[in-house]
């Protein structure tokens, strides 16, 4: 029996689409990484129950933070982007979780840049607080191992494609480097690629320079370097345009009846169009949220979305070709 509510929230669903397309579906994502690390700091003496833990977020990870904190005794102080909506700063507020969100701003790299700079003011005044560093401190993979473990039994790494949203790193990079490890005579030589899905404007792949006028599906993609991005873990990339992701959202809720975010629609078409590829392996793709915040966004606009047959990517071996709405890249493990 669960202890919190948070060990329930961070428990994915492995749902087979098909024999060889499985969804590995969160309700919340981040709080895996979450409870994993602050578990991690509190065991190791770094933090004590009722500290203070600080970070920036656009949203998601501002949640499973503070339902962390609420689990472990702890003080949540979130510096929140303009997309923290209104229903999530009631839950961080009934959380007892502290929220400074900054102004609309069209620039998310001068968002980005002001969230850390205020960081950097919080701690100067507060020293005490402990800066979480979810985009930097690779303490936020441990929680994935279980979850690599629940994979490995259920689907094998012999011919296994994980693919999902680059994001932070955490997720796709964990999972991707436990999965490889292997286990007992099988220790590392797991057949696992690792397929990681961008926006276009992010600069973690370098795709900075051709622009989304649509949206830019923050989650996943990043206007400032993360530490914890490990660029030799991905063999390919992909880049997804809103229009795309929003195609693919649809797509997976009207085929599958799961509903989940636009990152996820995003992860879903490049995972499709691998399966066809490849059609000797398993493809896994990671859903690390529902879709409730894209209800408006995306799914009202459910008329527009184009078929999926329709679509096919761009493949480039440089990423001076990229092109909206769709483009795939073999990256080859190569360093940043």
């Amino acid at each position: 029996m669960d202890q919190h509510i948070a060990e329930s929230i961070g428990r994915p669903d492995l749902i087979r689409l098909d024999d060889r397309l499985v969804c590995l579906r969160f309700e919340t994502m981040k709080v895996v990484s979450a409870l994993a690390a602050v578990r991690h700091l509190l065991d190791t003496g770094v933090v004590r129950r009722g500290d203070t833990l600080l970070d920036s977020s656009s949203g998601i990870y501002a949640y499973a933070l503070a339902l962390t904190c609420h689990r472990y005794g702890l003080r949540c102080h979130i510096v929140g982007s303009a997309t923290v909506d209104h229903t999530l700063r009631t839950q961080l507020a009934v959380l007892g979780a502290t929220l400074e969100q900054m102004e609309p701003c069209s620039d998310l790299k001068l968002d980005q840049k002001r969230r850390v700079e205020r960081i950097h003011e919080i701690l100067a005044a507060h020293p005490e607080y402990h800066w979480m560093r979810q985009y930097h401190d690779d303490v936020h993979y441990l929680g994935y191992r279980a979850i690599a473990d629940r994979i490995r039994e259920a689907t094998g790494t012999d011919g296994l494609t994980v693919v999902g949203g680059v994001g932070s790193g955490a997720s796709t990079g964990a999972l991707t480097r436990y999965l490889r490890e292997g286990t007992g005579d099988c220790a590392g030589t797991a057949d696992v690629e690792l397929v990681g899905v961008q926006p276009y404007g992010s600069v973690t792949f370098g795709s900075e320079h051709v622009s989304d006028t649509e949206m830019i599906i923050a989650g996943i993609g990043s206007s400032i370097p993360f530490g914890n991005v490990s660029h030799a873990l991905y063999d390919t990339l992909h880049w997804v345009s809103f229009e795309a992701a929003l195609a693919g959202s649809v797509d997976l809720l009207r085929r599958h009846a799961v509903f989940a975010g636009l990152s996820t629609g995003a992860g879903y078409l490049a995972a499709r169009h691998e399966r066809e590829r490849s059609p000797h392996r398993t493809v896994l793709f990671i859903a690390p949220d529902t879709g409730h915040r894209y209800v408006d966004t995306v799914y009202a606009r459910h008329r527009e979305a184009a078929p999926i047959a329709d679509l096919a990517p761009r493949e480039v071996t440089d990423r001076s070709d990229l092109a909206l709405p769709w483009s795939r890249m073999r990256w080859n493990r190569a360093a940043a």
